[in-house]
């Protein structure tokens, strides 16, 4: 009974099978079908775009072939007409070349003219000319005649004129300006510079020397007769390179921390002098006062305090009033002699302090030499300036305190010498009064 039921559910188990692969079997041939139509469709359209393709080049290889015989027939053409050109043209083709040579060379004189900032606009025209590919009409040649005639013409004119100046910090103002011939430009606050390329009037970076720019602005406030001004004949160049020059002012601080000392020295060196030259005049000038009472002593100057001495000691001898009154001289000679010596040691050291700035100079430059050899001597300018504007400075200041000093020392020796010989008409006085 069992047995019989196991055959039975494997019975059914195999007509199950076989229907699903039956099924399977009208499956895939469904889609194998499918798949069929689809690669026979896409067959159709890759020939239709191969049959596209090969159109197209077709009409391509037609274009190709129809350009390049037209590319033929131009050149036989072009130069068919440059052999008529030349034909046509005859001896005007040196005077195409005579215009065009004097176009360019007119053309690079003009626009970077000082002119040209009066007369703007005057190289278009010769550019044109100097670049053309046709024989020039008769208007440019013209064109070209009145440019080169305004050139000369206004070459030998002071002229006045208003004109767009652009500022350093780039703003613009309208000034009245002076234009000298083709030289220079001057306002009223000095030169000005004309750039030619970008047709611009500017003022320039730094004005020259005060004696030249003076000049400039004395004659821009000329309104009628002579006025002497400096003019620069190489159109810029000269005037360049003056303010290029340093001043005095930029001289002075490459001496850098030495020579900020060295005018240190001076400055305290001239200070005291001043005040000795003040207090050696008063003191002088009370002592001539002085001279004409001697009977009534004032305690405001050495030679009173010294009459002082005298009348408290007149009965004394002659000895014992001459050690007084030179004790009153030696009590006097520090206030007379203050600050003298001191003037004579800043004389000695400024040179001195030159020669340190003049060797740390050097030390620098080999420095630097070391380090980025001697292909540049620019790198070691700036060393070099430091050692040679220290000793000018060193020297500079030795030479007036060294005169200055010669000065108050005389003072304070005539003042002293003022006090000697009235101490000595003293005790003479009391030596003749002893020996009667």
């Amino acid at each position: 009974m069992s047995a019989g039921l196991v055959a039975t559910t494997q019975a059914n188990q195999l007509d199950d099978l076989l229907k699903q692969v039956k099924s399977d079997r009208i499956s895939e041939a469904k889609l194998d079908k499918k798949r069929e139509a689809e690669f026979t469709s896409a067959r159709a359209d890759k020939q239709a775009l191969l049959n596209k393709a090969k159109k197209e080049l077709a009409n391509q290889n037609a274009r190709n072939a129809r350009l390049t015989k037209e590319y033929a027939d131009n050149e036989i053409a072009l130069a068919q007409k440059e052999v008529e050109l030349d034909n046509a043209t005859g001896t005007l083709g040196e005077m195409f070349g005579v215009s065009r040579a004097a176009a360019a060379g007119a053309y690079g004189q003009i626009a970077t003219s000082i002119v040209s900032a009066e007369f703007p606009g005057r190289g278009e025209t010769l550019n044109r000319i100097a670049n053309a590919k046709e024989i020039p009409a008769l208007e440019d040649l013209e064109e070209l005649w009145f440019a080169l005639q305004t050139e000369m013409t206004e070459s030998g004119k002071v002229s006045k004129f208003t004109a767009e100046v652009t500022n350093l910090d780039g703003s613009k103002t309208t000034q009245t300006i002076t234009r000298i011939g083709t030289f220079n430009l001057v306002s009223a606050d000095g030169y000005l510079t004309y750039n030619d390329e970008v047709g611009q009037v500017q003022p320039l970076a730094k004005q020259p020397a005060g004696y030249i720019s003076d000049t400039a602005s004395g004659f821009f406030n000329t309104s009628s007769g002579y006025a002497g001004v400096y003019v620069d004949p190489s159109r810029g160049g000269i005037l360049s390179l003056e303010t290029r020059k340093k001043t005095l002012e930029e001289f002075f601080h490459e001496g850098k921390e030495v020579g900020y000392a060295i005018t240190v020295l001076l400055i305290i060196g001239l200070l005291i002098a001043l005040e000795r030259i003040i207090v050696l005049g008063s003191i002088t000038s009370k002592i001539k006062s002085q001279e004409k009472n001697l009977d009534t002593p004032n305690s405001n100057n050495p030679l009173g305090r010294l009459l002082q001495i005298y009348h408290d000691n007149k009965s004394v001898d002659a000895e014992t009033l001459e050690l007084k009154l030179d004790e009153g001289i030696l009590r006097e000679t520090p206030k007379i002699d203050r600050g003298v010596n001191l003037i004579k040691m800043f004389a000695a050291i400024a040179p001195l302090m030159g020669l340190l700035g003049t060797v740390i100079g050097m030390i620098m430059t080999f420095q630097t030499i070391t380090l980025f050899g001697t292909g540049d001597p620019k790198i070691m300018a700036g060393n070099i300036s430091l050692a040679l504007v220290t000793t000018a400075l060193g020297l500079i200041c030795a030479l007036p305190l060294i005169l200055i000093h010669s000065i108050v020392a005389g003072k304070a020796k005539s003042v002293l010498q003022k006090l000697d010989e009235q101490s000595a008409g003293l005790i003479a006085a009391i030596a003749e009064k002893e020996s009667k």
